[in-house]
């Protein structure tokens, strides 16, 4: 059988499989919430989602508001005040069709929020946990020291962080620590955006981790159908797999883009940086995805209007050059082009 993962202080117990709900917002409500109930059916009941995630919450209270008992709901808010915080969690609440929310996370604040910090945010997360309106209080992030203060504060049941085999020794000890501090560890990008493509692997790796939860994010039956047969079948981290990581660390550890999004939008030029960004990686790691049709020639050509205004480089996370990037995987996508011609 699948293996479970106890979620730190909170009890919370899962199959190592959770539902990333951002994906389902691409595709319609008559495809969302089949998938949602077959996930259910087969054995998920860790559902993740967001306010910022369009119409994800109401699909999901689409889909499952008849089984609310039996499953866990998180979501998050973006929100930098109280009073928005406040209208952020009912409008979940009403979307999702419950009266509260089981992890309740704030969405990757550039800080850490605490109790007397003067932005009232934390006091709002316990104001709305006494009135049983959430029951823990979490916080996602993408840059590392805001998600290490955060553990170590105690203030947080659970942190939601960017976590898969192109780890670092850092993010490693990141999870040691909420080892430590009791909080659970949901894991985000667990296949890094797309550029990882073996999920099977990323599993295997992932189960070497105890306490950590990863969500997958899911828009289609055939990937919901992977996932669910590792719950039966769980991989296991073998020599094959152990080789396909260490490939694709060579590759890809080091200065690439995320694809966490946190760039866009705001580009002066409209230029699609976290697909743009990561190009070279997708026409390496994607053979069976044709990027020469004209609509990604297009696309490339509008980063050649990139002012370097510096606007997308102050919001990355991960201390990024993006017109940089830019630059090199336009230029990678030429040659890819000029394969063609020849």
């Amino acid at each position: 059988m699948g293996k479970k993962v106890t979620l730190g202080r909170t009890g919370i117990v899962s199959e190592k499989n959770a539902f990333g709900a951002l994906p389902i917002q691409r595709v319609p409500m008559d495809t969302a919430v089949p998938i949602l109930q077959k996930a259910y059916r087969a054995g998920i009941t860790f559902f993740d989602t967001a306010r910022s995630y369009t119409d994800s919450e109401e699909k999901l209270g689409a889909a499952l508001s008849g089984v609310r008992k039996d499953i866990i709901l998180a979501t998050k808010t973006g929100a930098k005040t109280p009073e928005e915080m406040r209208k952020h969690l009912e409008t979940s609440l009403s979307l999702l069709k419950t009266d509260y929310i089981d992890v309740y996370q704030l969405h990757n604040p550039k800080f850490c929020p605490r109790p007397g910090d003067g932005t009232g945010m934390y006091e709002f997360m316990l104001d709305a946990r006494d009135a049983g309106k959430i029951r823990f209080i979490g916080i996602t992030n993408h840059r590392l020291d805001v998600a290490e203060q955060a553990v170590a504060s105690g203030l947080y049941d659970t942190l939601q962080f960017p976590f898969s085999y192109l780890a670092s020794d850092r993010d490693i000890a990141l999870v040691r620590l909420c080892e430590e501090m009791n909080v659970g560890f949901i894991a985000m990008k667990a296949l890094s955006g797309g550029l990882i493509t073996n999920a099977a692997a990323a599993y295997a790796w992932m189960a070497q981790y105890g306490g950590v939860l990863p969500i997958w994010g899911v828009q289609r039956e055939s990937e919901l159908d992977e996932f669910i047969s590792f719950i039966d079948s769980p991989p296991a981290l073998t020599d094959e797999f152990s080789a396909v990581i260490a490939r694709d660390r060579d590759e890809l550890t080091g200065e690439f883009c995320r694809g966490c999004g946190y760039c866009m939008p705001g580009c002066p030029a409209e230029i699609q940086i976290g697909t743009c960004a990561r190009m070279s990686q997708f026409i390496r790691r994607s053979p069976s995805v044709s990027w020469s049709g004209e609509s990604s020639r297009e696309m490339m050509r509008k980063t050649e209007e990139c002012t370097e205004c510096g606007q997308c480089a102050e919001k990355c996370p991960y201390g990024l050059n993006p017109p940089d990037l830019l630059k090199r995987h336009y230029a990678d996508y030429k040659e890819y082009l000029a394969g063609f011609a020849k």
